[in-house]
């Protein structure tokens, strides 16, 4: 290959990574976007909130913007639930009126998915969480989601059990029934259609 068309090839590169780059900030652009209206729409959620802080954060943080447009994308619909004096980070949750529909089908973690002798499920919400970037929701967490909507009326999520009870072959899932909110146990390797998981994501 001559010097010249080595000079091309490089010029084509260079031009598909530009290419590539805008892409990106273009797919990270829509996530603002959406946030943006979603944060406007439920100003209840988080009274006090100035957008463009929270955007200036996400703005230099593509990691985090990567997982929160996966949990756009699996129906989890995130929001701004809280701020970190201590960290100053924000907090985001799925706040999707029921369980992600991208996230359903699944048991709690790869123990409980591989203790299926038969019909196991495709994946566990352990390993999606860790896919995603997010962390699931503690029951702690749960219940202060609850307290600033109603949320799995018709659905449940899986939520962090405590060790002694995952040690034990257990697992713990939430819901919202007849305006109350419960926390069931059920054994790990456990899946319905109507259970996903909810997760959460600092910023």
């Amino acid at each position: 290959m001559n010097i010249m068309n080595m000079n091309k090839l490089d010029q084509k590169r260079s031009t598909s990574a530009v290419e590539m780059k805008k892409e990106l900030s273009r797919e990270f652009r829509e996530v603002l976007d959406t946030l943006k209206a979603r944060v406007e729409k439920n100003m209840d959620r988080h009274v006090g909130l100035e957008w463009p802080k929270v955007q200036a954060k996400l703005e230099g943080n593509d990691k985090k913007l990567a997982s929160l447009k996966e949990m756009e994308s699996t129906g989890g619909e995130p929001d701004v639930v809280g701020y970190d004096m201590k960290t100053t980070e924000y907090l985001f949750y799925d706040c999707s009126a029921e369980s992600p529909v991208g996230r359903r089908n699944v048991c709690y973690d790869r123990e409980g998915q591989e203790a299926r002798k038969t019909f196991r499920s495709k994946n566990n919400a352990i390993d999606m969480a860790a896919a995603l970037g997010i962390e699931l929701l503690s029951e702690v967490q749960y219940r202060e989601l609850q307290k600033i909507g109603n949320f799995d009326t018709k659905t449940s999520s899986w939520i962090k059990p405590p060790p002694d009870i995952r040690k034990l072959g257990g697992a713990l899932f939430a819901d919202r029934r007849y305006d109350k909110v419960f926390v069931y146990h059920n054994s790990a390797p456990s899946y319905y259609s109507v259970r996903g998981f909810r997760g959460s994501i600092r910023v």
